[in-house]
């Protein structure tokens, strides 16, 4: 028994003893300080072998089974040639690796979010969202990018879930050791720990920057659980989404502005700012303040912070999105706003959809838009689904106008293929496909593959993953204290044979895991016949503060001990990306069935594809771009029924019919141990045409090619202080003379009495009295709408009106439109305000219907 001392926390202080190594053990320090080794097979495989009995106990984490090496091991090690040998090699391609030339001609890009999803040794994420930041650092880190990420580092991190005999999840915080982890502190010339600090309510809140090493990438993270913090404010970087409004509220000030202030405290400055998610908006605040420092108005200082900045949404619904009451931001930013300039009113306008609705609670996804030249989101999909949302920023346009573009979201191959599909591919493909692994045309080798490769590989995977599942249950069954003879009903009833399908996510009512339950008896029919065993496998965790969440985790596992059931669905605890590994490589299907359209993107379906895992999906995120036919299954885009219980129903028995007459007949045709030739069809066009088209390599290439460059290139331009001081003039001159431009008179057939003649051209003219402005800076539009009902017009038709003639202050403008079909049209002239050097030419916040 331990004896436990009672004592003050804030008397006690840390020691670290470090482990030795001789010299020519000493690569493994190296490689273990940097998580490379997590995408690199041999590297990971050389640290698994050190103490393979502690490995998966350590959390895979070589820093840990270091520090467990007996002097007799490490003596058995440095003696070993042939270990030696294999160190060597490992080490020398790691060095290789981290001195490649870094990407020609490539803007610095300094990124934040609050989350990202490294390795389960690294505890700073909960889910897609920090999974997706992690990959991205990665392909970063590969791809040789100039880039540098900012976060916060936590103590606990996010909860650990057990599941107790009722089913309840139960949320646990064990404290990170960071010195088991792959980062040092950050140190001045001095040789001291860089701290800065942001200012809350009364009193300064400090941080220390650490950084941790993504390959080639560094990823910097703020810790404010230090001793010249007061005991509340160290908790602000212990848990992440933990705590009340208030307590996020200072996180994301922390994330933001204080992040900001760590890039300049180390002496980074980047050329585009990227926002992953509004939580680090406040970012755009700090920026301006320091163009303030320098001497610039308001006025000019947003202008170069907004054409620098980049804010990628991923809430695909506004609930989702952080929101904070006016009398909270005005207790934190009541002394920081007047540095900016602005009044306060204009500064709660920044976050609000409505500029002047004084009930309506601070948005940062809107402070995001507002203050970033470039929005976009993560799928094609969602970036319609954010234009529809945030068409209330962008008064004056339709839907289809809103500024929001979309990059579809990627996942980094090296961290989530199997290794034996990697062999596999290299043996087929040759290593050149590694090169551009975006390249659909480097993946026509997988149909060389011979099937039964493919379906040797795939058993294999399958095996693996059955007997983690088994393990796992044994373990976690015993420990909830289910009985012996349950554990091994449900043990033996799971069959290598079965199609297995695979169901793993954060577990919010949305993502619908209910979905598969909504009909018991039709459910027990399909799992239940002897020749085509099904196995449905379930994991994921709920916000410790989501209750019905936590609910369907409960009524999952209870429908699991049912006797129709038992052994034929099974939740699995402890979700985590060695867990997801395991599913994404081994699942036979992957299943995903999101009420539509609250899927932002979803990435497990694409680790899925890469490893030959079939898709069957609602056709929401990605997987609306990515379905076809012959590579997977898909429940419709739009829903039939207004009433959702009505759509769960229709979705519920759709999934059956499907999986009874189509895929469980495809998975077993002709060969009762299952894995067909037919499915091995689905299995190669899933991996040659879905997989490739999916992973971070193609996001990050759209990344640089729709934002990065043009944003640097747009930094570059009010770089010069002539020209921001010039567009900024010309910004203020447009909003003074905006409200007096009117227009004088229009030109155009009487439509109230007399019809257009399809195929015949309308000829449309506006005269417009500038006040004061040149007649380069106004463009007239004239638009067609129709209109669905009392408040909802379609744009059919844009046609710019071309300026024919100025004399003084009058400008005339004119055009011809050929309306596209027959029918009752509405429509009307836009004037909007134009600048060429304006990404677009056109100033989306000023306009006005004449």
């Amino acid at each position: 028994m331990k004896e436990i001392l009672q004592a003050d926390s804030g008397q006690l202080k840390r020691l670290f003893v470090a482990s030795r190594l001789p010299d020519s053990l000493f690569p493994l320090r190296e490689l273990a300080s940097n998580l490379w080794w997590s995408w690199h097979r041999e590297a990971m495989d050389l640290f698994s072998s050190l103490l393979p009995d502690s490995w998966e106990q350590s959390g895979n984490n070589p820093l840990v089974i270091l520090d467990q090496l007996d002097s007799e091991k490490t003596a058995a090690l440095a003696s070993d040639q042939d270990f030696l040998s294999r160190l060597s090699r490992i080490h020398r391609e790691f060095r290789q690796y981290m001195e490649r030339p870094a990407l020609a001609d490539s803007p610095t890009v300094v990124y934040f979010s609050m989350e990202y999803g490294l390795h389960i040794s690294v505890r700073l994420y909960s889910g897609g969202l920090g999974v997706l930041a992690g990959d991205y650092l990665k392909e970063a880190s590969d791809q040789g990018a100039r880039l540098q990420a900012v976060g916060l580092l936590y103590r606990y991190g996010y909860f650990q879930q057990q599941i107790s005999l009722q089913g309840d999840q139960i949320s646990e915080y064990p404290p990170q050791e960071y010195t088991k982890m792959p980062m040092e502190p950050v140190r001045d010339y001095r040789g001291d720990w860089v701290k800065i600090s942001v200012n809350l309510p009364g009193r300064a809140v400090w941080a220390k920057i650490w950084r941790l090493r993504v390959g080639r990438t560094d990823l910097y993270l703020l810790d404010a659980d230090i001793a010249e913090n007061a005991s509340a404010d160290r908790t602000l970087t212990h848990k992440l989404y933990g705590g009340d409004s208030e307590h996020r509220l200072k996180q994301e000030i922390l994330l933001g502005i204080g992040g900001i202030r760590a890039m300049e405290a180390i002496g980074i400055f980047g050329d585009v700012y990227h926002c992953n998610e509004g939580h680090a908006a406040f970012m755009t605040l700090e920026r301006i303040r320091m163009g303030r420092e320098k001497g610039l108005s308001y006025a000019e200082a947003r202008e170069q912070v907004r054409a620098t900045s980049l804010f990628t949404t991923h809430t695909p619904v506004p609930a989702g999105h952080d929101y904070f009451g006016e009398d909270l931001l005005y207790t934190y930013f009541q002394d920081y706003i007047p540095n900016l300039g602005i009044s306060w009113r204009e500064f709660m306008a920044l976050g609000r959809a409505h500029r002047e609705e004084p009930a309506e609670r601070f948005c940062m996804s809107h402070l995001a838009i507002r203050q970033c030249a470039a929005v976009n989101g993560v799928s094609r999909l969602h970036g319609e689904v954010s234009r529809a949302m945030f068409q209330d920023l962008y008064p004056g346009y339709s839907e289809k106008e809103v500024p929001i573009g979309h990059v579809t979201n990627g996942v980094h191959y090296p961290t989530w293929i199997a290794s034996e599909c990697h062999t596999l591919f290299r043996e087929y493909l040759g290593d050149h496909f590694m090169e551009d692994l975006s390249d659909n045309s480097r993946w026509a080798g997988v149909r060389q593959i011979p099937d039964q490769r493919l379906r040797e590989t795939r058993l294999v995977l399958k095996q693996r993953l059955l007997d983690a599942v088994k393990k796992q249950l044994r373990e976690d069954l015993t420990r909830r204290g289910e009985k012996p003879a349950a554990i091994f009903e449900t043990l033996n009833a799971i069959q290598p044979r079965a199609l297995v399908l695979g169901f793993a996510r954060r577990f919010a009512t949305y993502k619908r895991a209910q979905l598969l339950f909504s009909n018991r008896t039709r459910l027990a029919e399909i799992v239940q016949q002897a020749s085509r065993p099904v196995l449905f496998l379930f994991a994921g965790k709920a916000h410790p503060a989501d209750q019905p969440g936590q609910q369907l985790i409960r009524d999952i596992i209870q429908a699991s001990r049912t006797p129709e059931l038992q052994g034929k669905v099974i939740f699995l605890e402890g979700y985590s990306m060695e867990l997801a590994k395991l599913l994404v490589q081994g699942v036979d299907i992957w299943l995903n069935t999101p009420t539509r359209p609250m899927e932002a993107s979803g990435t497990s379906g694409m680790k899925a594809a890469l490893n030959g895992v079939v898709n069957f999906s609602v056709l929401d995120g990605w997987w609306a771009e990515a379905h076809r036919p012959d590579a997977g299954w898909a429940l419709p885009l739009t829903n039939t029924y207004p009433d959702q219980a009505l759509q769960d129903e229709l979705d519920a028995e759709t999934l059956y019919n499907l999986l009874e007459m189509e895929i469980l007949p495809a998975y077993f045709a002709g060969r009762p141990e299952g894995l067909s030739d037919t499915w091995l069809k689905y299995v190669r066009q899933t991996i040659a045409e879905i997989g490739p088209a999916f992973t971070t390599k193609r996001m990050m290439d759209d990344y640089y090619r729709q934002y990065y460059h043009p944003l640097a290139a747009q930094g570059r331009l009010l770089a010069n202080a002539d020209y921001l001081t010039s567009l900024s003039a010309w910004k203020t001159r447009v909003a003074d003379s905006w409200g007096e431009i009117r227009a004088t008179r229009k030109h155009i057939m009487d439509t109230d009495n007399q019809a257009l003649p399809l195929g015949e051209r309308l000829e449309v003219g506006l005269e417009l009295y500038r006040n004061g402005l040149t007649p380069e800076d106004v463009g007239i539009e004239f638009l067609l709408f129709k209109r669905l009902g009392e408040h909802q017009l379609e744009l059919k038709q844009t046609q710019v009106l071309e300026l024919v003639h100025s004399e003084g202050e009058h400008s005339l403008f004119q055009g011809n439109v050929l309306p596209p079909q027959p029918g009752v049209f509405e429509y009307g002239f836009r004037l909007y305000a134009r600048h060429p050097r304006i990404a677009g030419g056109r100033c989306f916040e000023t306009v006005k219907w004449l």
